[in-house]
């Protein structure tokens, strides 16, 4: 019914309305794409494809309620505005209205719940969800328990309901239920995790990278820790495609701060956490920004006594792969250890490989010579130097990855293992059945973050207790 035309560079989703009436089209321009294409199908009388918008080098993605279309974009508002249209002028541009302007925080995402417009919002990389009138006039913001993430704002338009699903890093998934006729919320479900969420706390600071940027980062550990400089410390990140990263409930972070240990997330360039304009700071030649960013944060958790590089880890997968690819290869003094999974580490051919063409707007191609110098300069394959202490490693991958293709550990493993003058062990974990994008069975699951973890516990030398 669509995407006749189309190469395999483009992405194409399809929603349909809550009333079962219209049919949106989105095309994207890649992963991360900087464009998006809107088209609008009125299916329940048979009507044309129209075409909403495919000609902006912009981000777009739309709903509809009865017969008003409304578009989140970064087109000209690099933080993200949302517009309105009636969906029979909606290939009319100069008919499109401003309900909600760009402001100093991010839209991270909008619904249309119980009559109201319900906007997630990042201010400072700190999640707010608030809600406002059809015609953008704000009306209130629902009140959050502590420092975390919110997803799934869902329900109907003419309801008196929305549900929301709230998390931390010591807060497993709750799905909280908001009335918007008394302003209250309760809880609806929660996952039952036996984790004392009390115990532990989450707090934000700010650091300085390389050029001078300020970069905030997410912090958690046990309630009142003592900082003595010897913490063990696993510092994770990803930076890339435009993805905000926020504290969400994860089995890791929970056992190692259980274990006494610090885990640390800034929000790297290369993120969504403050725009469009962070996204770019992050990308193509400015990529090193990236790393830049991270190994600040490393510096930072050293100089304010959270740690030391004996009891310093670093963990990433995808494109958080290639990160602790970059930060081992530049600064392998700087940790004790580094969990590398499913990672790009050859920036110089990864585009030849499964789906990585798709990656090709966010890190350039090595077929355009003056690309080719910048990804050469960081590439981590090609950045191992014989002789060189690394750290100790345990790349993880396998067969059944259909996005990066495994040979990049593969390859990594053994140049590093020939290459490194220190007694720490390089390692690959290599799984025939499984691969980058998850549908484990829970048993499995377990089994892999339990090595996981138990390499990095034994390379900082933690000793976990008995129960």
């Amino acid at each position: 019914i669509f995407g006749r035309g189309y190469g395999v560079d483009k992405i194409i989703t399809a929603t349909l309305s809550e009333d079962g009436r219209y049919l949106l089209f989105t095309v994207s321009h890649g992963a991360g794409a900087r464009r998006t294409e809107i088209y609008l199908q009125d299916v329940a009388r048979g009507g044309p494809i129209i075409t909403v918008v495919n000609d902006i080098e912009a981000r777009f993605s739309g709903e509809i309620v009865a017969d008003t279309l409304y578009l989140l974009t970064n087109w000209n508002a690099p933080r993200g505005r949302l517009l309105a249209v009636s969906v029979r002028d909606a290939a009319a541009r100069d008919r499109w209205r401003e309900v909600i302007p760009q402001s100093s925080a991010v839209i991270n995402g909008f619904a249309l719940v119980g009559g109201r417009l319900v906007v997630n919002h990042l201010e400072n990389v700190q999640a707010r969800v608030r809600m406002f009138d059809p015609d953008g006039r704000f009306l209130a913001e629902i009140p959050l328990p502590a420092i975390g993430s919110v997803s799934g704002l869902r329900g109907r338009w003419a309801s008196s309901e929305i549900f929301y699903a709230f998390s931390s890093f010591h807060i497993p998934t709750t799905i909280y239920r908001y009335d918007v006729t008394t302003g209250t919320s309760e809880v609806w479900a929660a996952l039952k995790v036996p984790i004392r969420s009390e115990q532990f706390e989450v707090k934000q600071v700010w650091y300085e990278s390389r050029d001078g940027t300020r970069v905030p980062m997410f912090i958690a550990h046990a309630r009142g820790l003592k900082l003595d400089g010897a913490r063990p410390t696993l510092l994770t990140g990803y930076g890339g495609f435009n993805v905000s990263l926020l504290p969400g409930f994860s089995a890791r972070a929970a056992l190692w701060m259980e274990l006494g240990g610090v885990y640390a997330l800034p929000n790297l360039r290369g993120g969504g956490e403050f725009g469009e304009e962070w996204h770019r700071a992050g990308m193509l030649e400015k990529k090193q920004n990236v790393f830049d960013d991270f190994l600040a944060a490393a510096e930072w958790l050293i100089k304010n006594g959270y740690t030391n590089p004996s009891r310093l880890a670093i963990s990433g997968g995808s494109n958080g792969g290639l990160l602790v690819g970059a930060a081992l290869t530049q600064r392998p003094e700087l940790f004790a250890a580094v969990v590398c999974s499913y990672p790009l580490l050859d920036m110089i051919r990864y585009h030849r490989f499964l789906v990585a063409r798709f990656w090709i707007p966010e890190y350039g191609s090595s077929d355009d010579p003056e690309q080719f110098k910048y990804l050469l300069a960081y590439s981590p394959y090609h950045q191992v130097k014989p002789g060189t202490r690394y750290p100790a490693v345990l790349f993880i991958t396998g067969d059944a990855d259909t996005r990066v293709d495994p040979l990049h550990a593969r390859k990594m493993t053994a140049r590093l293992q020939a290459a490194t003058a220190s007694d720490r062990p390089i390692l690959l974990r290599y799984d025939t059945k499984a691969g980058h994008s998850g549908g484990l069975p829970l048993s499995k699951q377990i089994e892999d973050l339990t090595d996981e973890l138990s390499f990095l516990l034994w390379q900082l030398g933690v000793r976990s207790p008995e129960n």
